[in-house]
């Protein structure tokens, strides 16, 4: 369905207003989908991100300011989301040896085991597009790096 039947609307003052409108719907849509494959497994988008940011560091443990370069939604409230991972017993936090003021965050092994039962989401998130082709996902991830120049 094209974007005017989705929104019900039919003028835009401009394909630029309708082309940021038609991203802004699209990114909805997908992490709607997305955050659903996630909610079997009880946690949000963010959190799985910060978990495959910790599982990417593993051994190593990694600062907020780290975690928070490295996130996809640069606007989350990156300490409540770990605060709630540390809830969950999915992350730990330590204090800094070299510097007092840095809080270090570490993937537990219970993250782990739970990242390693979610490596299918991935393969159900590819579902998402699967009605693109190889063609056409090249070329809009082309159009979106554009976008971001």
């Amino acid at each position: 369905m094209n974007l005017e039947e989705e929104i019900k609307q039919s003028k835009f003052r401009s394909e630029f207003q309708k082309t940021i409108i038609n991203i802004y719907y699209t990114n909805c849509y997908i992490f709607s989908k997305f955050q659903d494959i996630l909610s079997e497994y009880k946690l949000t988008v963010q959190q799985y991100n910060i978990l495959r940011i910790l599982r990417g560091q593993f051994p190593d443990t990694a600062s907020i300011g780290k975690i928070k370069e490295r996130m996809l939604d640069k606007n989350s409230d990156i300490t409540r989301i770990i605060d709630r991972l540390i809830i969950k017993q999915l992350a730990e936090r330590k204090n800094s040896i070299t510097d007092r003021r840095v809080t270090e965050i570490k993937i537990t092994k219970k993250g782990l085991s739970l990242l390693k039962k979610m490596d299918l989401v991935d393969l159900k998130s590819d579902n998402i597009l699967s009605h693109l082709n190889e063609t056409d996902l090249k070329k809009l991830n082309e159009l979106l790096d554009k976008v971001r120049i």
